[in-house]
């Protein structure tokens, strides 16, 4: 057997339980593929983006829905070796990539305003919608898993002083009829590295000018890496918590919140306070 159809073979047998029916799962309960959809699969050149494209593949295959995908790569501006990673990894897994080329590396690095990270992600996904709509897509599929949904929860209230989640699916604010979609939103970030090992795949990291100026290992100031361990050192004393902090964006309590906001507007506990006890 080809070691492209081995791969695929190990999401549909080997990892079926804790990969395949997690994808399936979120893209039925969450809607996020419908009836003729075009989905723009990005891929970074890291493990998530490139299992998200086997999956959708295999959705393809398999799915009762019927819609079409475009599997694209931006070079945000990738040094040779890391760029050479990416199309080797797409032709040994038999990915048919689209690659091009944006300035958002030499464009975030000239800021040189602490990490960049946030900015970098954001540029990036604004040329990622508008290639994909150029190319006549309606979605982009990103590889954001049940790891990232959870951490960004809690950085938020940690180090933003906010609730605020990671959704599902979102429309976007700049390009009208588009969509962003994370079909591995319920998929645990473990289990990915495992199918990765499984396969003897290795892939990039992050791969920015940012990370290479600043060569400490795995970034130990990184605000993200600080909480991934402390949701580890958490779960190690109550397997539960990642699916407490998960769960926890399902089930406000609004009668609870001293304000809220929604759609730019901030509410207040008071404006009905007094109404409740009227009634």
């Amino acid at each position: 057997m080809e070691r492209y159809k081995e791969i695929e073979r190990s999401i549909i047998v080997r990892f079926r339980k804790e990969i395949w029916r997690l994808f399936t799962r979120a893209v039925r309960d969450y809607e996020l593929i419908k009836e003729g959809d075009c989905v723009a699969v990005c891929i970074s050149g890291g493990k998530d983006s490139f299992l998200l494209a086997k999956c959708m593949e295999e959705l393809q295959k398999h799915g009762k829905i019927k819609f079409t995908c475009k599997y694209i790569v931006m070079n945000p501006g990738y040094n040779e070796k890391n760029k050479n990673k990416i199309i080797q990894n797409a032709k040994i897994m038999n990915v048919d990539v689209e690659m091009f080329d944006s300035d958002i590396f030499d464009s975030v690095y000239k800021l040189d305003e602490g990490s960049p990270c946030y900015l970098c992600a954001r540029m990036r996904r604004g040329c990622l919608y508008d290639y994909a709509k150029k190319m006549g897509c309606n979605k982009i599929a990103l590889g954001h898993h049940f790891d990232d949904v959870i951490e960004t929860t809690l950085l938020s209230i940690i180090y933003g002083g906010e609730i605020k989640g990671m959704m599902p699916k979102l429309h976007s604010d700049n390009f009208s009829g588009m969509e962003l979609i994370r079909p591995l939103y319920l998929v645990k970030e473990k289990d990915i590295k495992a199918w990765a090992r499984y396969n003897k795949l290795e892939f990039l990291n992050c791969a920015c000018r940012f990370t290479e100026k600043n060569t400490y290992d795995k970034n130990e100031n990184s605000k993200r890496i600080e909480i991934k361990k402390l949701i580890k050192n958490l779960e190690d004393e109550n397997k539960n918590i990642p699916y407490n902090i998960f769960r926890a964006c399902d089930n406000v309590n609004l009668d609870t919140i001293r304000e809220y906001k929604t759609n730019g507007i901030r509410h207040n506990f008071l404006e009905n306070y007094d109404k409740k006890e009227d009634e």
